[in-house]
């Protein structure tokens, strides 16, 4: 299986199926576009930076509603989240998708804005992939972002939404975050290849560049 970032919040995990998730049309926030062709596209809110559905190559089948169920061997659920410490009532809500695919278990918190509700952190304690925004001002920040990792106990946690060379948005960079986190930091580059045994290790947090 492959994970490759496409900044902000937009990633493609390719397995036994083709996903990405919140894809941005690159030029509305000053990074590159995408380069990317899903077979399922994940949208978690109707943000222009998260929505950008035609930079995603092919045909694909969009999930940017709340859905429970199977999706062509892909197990998918989704929580409704705020996407500020207002339950909502400043920026309105997210979707938040878990996707099983191949075995492999993820969790995709869109712009989340407030720590997690008690049912979720029931149901998925100890997923084996979480993506959580570190970037504050329209999502959770740094501390935010370690108390829900304190809380989830992933064994992989991927920050995002967080200030990259070129971005025009106001967010901060992910040293913050690395600072306060007690795990063992991987810079993995764009791209990382992985295995379900190569989820069962130390936690770990991956750094991905453009």
């Amino acid at each position: 299986m492959e994970l490759i970032w496409h900044g902000h919040s937009c990633f493609e995990l390719r397995g036994s199926r083709s996903l990405a998730f919140d894809p941005h049309d690159g030029r509305s926030i000053g990074i590159p576009p995408p380069n990317v062709s899903a077979e399922l596209l994940f949208i978690t809110h109707e943000h222009f930076d998260h929505n950008a559905v035609r930079s995603i190559r092919g045909e694909p089948r969009v999930i940017d509603h709340v859905y429970e169920g199977d999706l062509d061997g892909v197990t998918v659920r989704t929580y409704v989240l705020p996407h500020d410490n207002a339950s909502g009532k400043r920026r309105g809500m997210v979707r938040g998708f878990h996707v099983e695919m191949d075995g492999i278990t993820f969790l995709f918190l869109g712009d989340v804005g407030d720590l997690p509700p008690p049912k979720l952190v029931e149901r998925e304690k100890e997923v084996a992939v979480l993506f959580i925004p570190v970037g504050g001002v329209f999502t959770i920040g740094p501390e935010q972002a370690v108390e829900w990792i304190a809380q989830l106990q992933p064994t992989v946690s991927v920050p995002m939404h967080y200030r990259v060379g070129g971005i025009s948005l106001s967010i901060k960079p992910v040293d913050e975050f690395l600072s306060l986190i007690d795990r063992k930091v991987l810079k993995v580059g764009n791209v990382v290849s992985f295995q379900p045994e190569d989820l069962t290790g130390e936690p770990l947090v991956w750094v991905f560049s453009l």
